[in-house]
């Protein structure tokens, strides 16, 4: 369904019943192709009263100490574009076409509240965007994307830990990490939070 605007409240309840959106498109797909096999989606959440910091997560911290993160509203400008097609190097088939396959021209408020979240590298060169939806009691990472260059920093992992951090500062109680497949797939670092649970499709959270 398309939806040009949601309320915080809205979001947390779409959320909550397996929705995710690209840009206004909302949809809920419970099968997806895995390694040319259809596979049951199962979507991811994390409880954030459970969450702990694992030791490689901290390390992971500990090693972009030189990084400068900052979180503001979401906004597509020339310099994210050319960050989203270095990333797409990284990808062998399912290519993206566009950072507007998955944002809105206007971000930060179509159709939802999003921020961004913004590493930066010792030269002030920007390396690595998130982008995270944020509701009344829940925020849902949209999309991340890095330079390929600066992979052995983790910068994939390192936005979505920032995530975490900036969505127990804010008091939120779940962050959605997006989806998994029951069996094994490249998604299955979403399933190495400590809190995570998913989505039965009949109404109900359960612990992973």
């Amino acid at each position: 369904m398309e939806l040009e605007k949601i309320s915080p409240e809205e979001l947390d309840y779409l959320l909550a019943d397996g929705w995710r959106h690209f840009g206004t498109f909302f949809f809920r797909d419970m099968m997806s192709w895995n390694q040319g096999k259809l596979s049951e989606i199962i979507p991811l959440r994390i409880n954030l009263a459970r969450f702990k910091f694992s030791k490689s997560q901290r390390k992971t911290i500990r090693k972009n100490g030189d990084t400068r993160m900052i979180f503001r509203e979401a906004f597509i400008d020339e310099e994210k574009e050319n960050l989203f097609y270095k990333h797409c190097v990284r990808f062998t088939h399912n290519v993206p076409q566009s950072i507007y396959d998955f944002l809105s021209p206007h971000p930060a408020r179509v159709p939802c509240h999003t921020v961004e979240c913004c590493l930066f590298d010792e030269n002030n060169k920007l390396y690595a965007v998130s982008f995270l939806d944020v509701g009344a009691q829940s925020s849902s990472s949209v999309y991340a994307m890095f330079d390929p260059a600066y992979s052995k920093r983790s910068p994939g992992l390192h936005t979505l830990l920032a995530e975490i951090m900036f969505s127990l500062e804010n008091k939120l109680s779940y962050l959605y990490t997006g989806y998994a497949f029951k069996e094994s797939s490249h998604y299955d670092y979403k399933k190495n939070f400590q809190g995570t649970e998913y989505y039965n499709w009949n109404g109900i959270w359960r612990i992973l």
